[in-house]
């Protein structure tokens, strides 16, 4: 399920059973959301290809907050619990950083101290080895250069909430609201499909009615 909801009054204003996150249908509900005289002043997300190709093409205008703690949870995985690699050890601790920017001048100075640490090491992060059974080159490095690769990419998109309170930064509200609709959901562990899904539609409305 999709689900587009605004954590301020704490309502879910649309919502969609797919299979997996597919632009087109995102980028369509956000158009709905928008026909509906809804104001759209920014989207807090998990950076997903589809969702921000979406926003691009539906609502190219709006703000789009990088969910922090989505960041430091997928870096902190490829770069393991307790690194050995040198490289490894110093991203992890500029990635540790990310919650205690509190200031624009915290902002800055992390994404020196982050810029820095890409451009010493960009000659080892871009190191490639041949696979000789398929002839293919892989970059040596890989899960190390994945995080760094994610966190240059998302460094325009960290920091609105500096600006603007009103911005959460991170999709936090919107997993809670996740994890008790599940809790919930579980004791009913029997239900058929369709009628976990009837469900899930009759809790998304009545969470809205308790709102209104």
């Amino acid at each position: 399920m999709v689900l587009y909801y605004d954590t301020h009054i704490r309502y879910s204003q649309m919502y969609r059973f797919t299979d997996k996150e597919r632009y087109v249908q995102i980028k369509e509900d956000l158009e709905n959301i928008q026909r509906l005289g809804i104001l759209i002043k920014a989207i807090t997300c998990d950076g997903h290809p589809a969702i921000l190709k979406a926003i691009r093409l539906a609502c190219k205008e709006v703000k789009v907050q990088r969910c922090l703690v989505h960041i430091h949870r997928e870096s902190n995985i490829w770069l393991r619990k307790k690194p050995v690699n040198q490289h490894s050890i110093e991203l992890k601790r500029i990635v540790n950083l990310i919650f205690k920017i509190k200031t624009n001048n915290d902002k800055t100075a992390w994404i020196k101290e982050f810029n820095d640490w890409y451009q010493l090491n960009k000659k080892h992060l871009d190191e490639k080895k041949k696979n000789h059974e398929s002839g293919r080159w892989w970059y040596r490095h890989k899960n190390l250069r994945r995080s760094a690769v994610m966190i240059k990419k998302a460094i325009p998109n960290m920091f609105h909430f500096l600006k603007d309170p009103d911005i959460p930064k991170s999709t936090n509200n919107i997993e809670s609201f996740f994890g008790h609709m599940k809790d919930t959901l579980s004791i009913h562990r029997g239900l058929s499909y369709k009628n976990r899904r009837a469900f899930i539609q009759w809790y998304l409305h009545f969470k809205n009615q308790s709102r209104t």
